[in-house]
C-alpha cells in the first residue's frame, strides 16, 4: 500500500517537472526579451546573437533614416526661397556666420547624414551644439565642394555629408565624452581594438578641431541611382587602422573607390587627411586660425539676410 502511494507520487512530481519543463521552454520561445544563450544546447546562443545584432542594425539604419529624413525637408524647405551669399561677407569673430554657407544650397543633390545629429555616432547620442541636420561650410570651401560634386555627378555619383564645420561646443563635448572611462556603450561599432578610452585622448580627438575653422568636410560617395553608399571597406569614424586612406587590407575594387573620392577632392583644392579616408580640407581655407563657436543651424542663414 505505501508502495503504492509513493510509486503514484513520484509519477505526479514527473507529471508535474515534465509540464512545468515545457511551460518554460513555451515561455523562453515566444519571450523576444529572453537570451537564449542562457539555455542549454548551443545553437540558442548563436540565435541570440544574430538576433541582437539584427536588431541593432535596424535600429542605426532608422536612425540614420531619421536624420536623412530631416535634412531633406531641409533643403526642400531652403529650395523654396532664393539663398544667395556675398563674396564679399566675412566672419569677422568666432561667432560670426557672415562667411559660412549652408552646403546643400550650392549641392542640392548631396545627401546629408550629419552623424553628430544622430544619437549614432562614437559619443552615443546628439553632440551639443548641433540643432539641426544641416551641412554648413565656409563659402570658399562650398564653391570648390559644388565643383568636386559635378565632376562626381557626371560619373554617376552624388556626395554624402557625414560632417563639416563642427562648432568649438561639440569639440568639448567629444573631450568630456573621452574622459568618462565609465561609458563605453559604442566601442563595439567604433573603437573595439581599445580595451578602454585612455588611449583615444589626445591621439585621436583632442582639444581643437580643424573642422572648427569652417572648411573641412567628412563625406563619402554614394550611387546616384540607388542612392546606396560606395564600398570603401571601412566607416565613418572607426578608430583604428582601417580607416587610415592607404590601409592594405581593403580589396582592390574599395582601393579604387576610395582613389575616386580623393582625386576629385584634391583636384578641386582640398587637402586629405591620410587617417581618415573621409577627412578634407581645403587648401587655401579662408580663418586657418580662427575656432568657431556657432552653432550648427540655419537660423544664422535666413533668406532675408542673404545678399548678392
Amino acid at each position: 500500500m505505501c508502495v503504492l502511494f509513493f510509486k503514484k507520487m513520484y509519477a505526479n512530481a514527473q507529471t508535474k517537472m515534465i509540464l512545468l519543463h515545457y511551460l518554460l521552454c513555451a515561455l523562453l520561445l515566444y519571450s523576444p526579451t529572453v537570451a537564449y544563450g542562457q539555455m542549454d544546447g548551443g545553437c540558442g546562443k548563436s540565435a541570440s546573437a544574430a538576433l541582437t545584432v539584427g536588431n541593432k542594425a535596424e535600429q542605426r539604419e532608422a536612425e540614420l533614416a531619421r536624420v536623412r529624413e530631416m535634412a531633406s525637408g531641409i533643403i526642400q524647405e531652403r529650395a523654396k526661397h532664393k539663398h544667395t551669399y556675398s563674396r564679399k561677407a566675412k566672419s569677422k569673430n568666432a561667432n560670426d556666420a557672415s562667411g559660412f554657407v549652408v552646403i546643400t544650397d550650392y549641392i542640392p543633390d548631396a545627401v546629408v547624414e550629419l552623424r553628430y545629429f544622430s544619437n549614432y555616432n562614437f559619443v552615443g547620442t546628439r553632440v551639443d551644439a548641433y540643432e539641426e541636420p544641416v551641412a554648413i561650410c565656409t563659402r570658399e570651401a562650398a564653391e570648390a565642394l559644388k565643383k568636386v560634386a559635378d565632376d562626381l555627378r557626371q560619373k554617376g555619383y552624388l556626395l554624402k555629408i557625414f560632417d563639416s564645420y563642427r562648432p568649438q561646443a561639440a569639440v568639448d563635448h567629444f573631450v568630456r565624452w573621452s574622459k568618462d572611462l565609465r561609458d563605453m556603450k559604442m566601442k563595439d561599432d567604433f573603437y573595439p581594438s581599445f580595451h578602454d578610452k585612455t588611449t583615444l585622448f589626445p591621439t585621436y580627438i583632442a582639444k581643437r578641431s580643424g573642422h572648427s575653422k569652417g572648411s573641412t568636410i567628412d563625406l563619402t560617395i554614394v550611387n546616384a541611382t540607388t542612392l546606396k553608399d560606395v564600398d570603401m571597406g571601412g566607416t565613418f569614424d572607426f578608430f583604428g587602422n582601417r580607416s587610415h586612406y592607404a590601409f592594405k587590407g581593403v580589396t582592390a575594387q574599395q582601393a579604387a573607390n576610395r582613389k575616386l573620392l580623393h582625386d576629385a577632392m584634391v583636384k578641386h583644392g582640398f587637402n586629405y587627411y591620410s587617417n581618415e579616408w573621409w577627412h578634407f580640407t581645403l587648401k587655401n581655407q579662408p580663418y586657418p586660425k580662427t575656432y568657431f563657436t556657432f552653432s550648427v543651424s540655419t537660423k544664422h542663414f535666413n533668406p532675408n539676410r542673404s545678399k548678392k
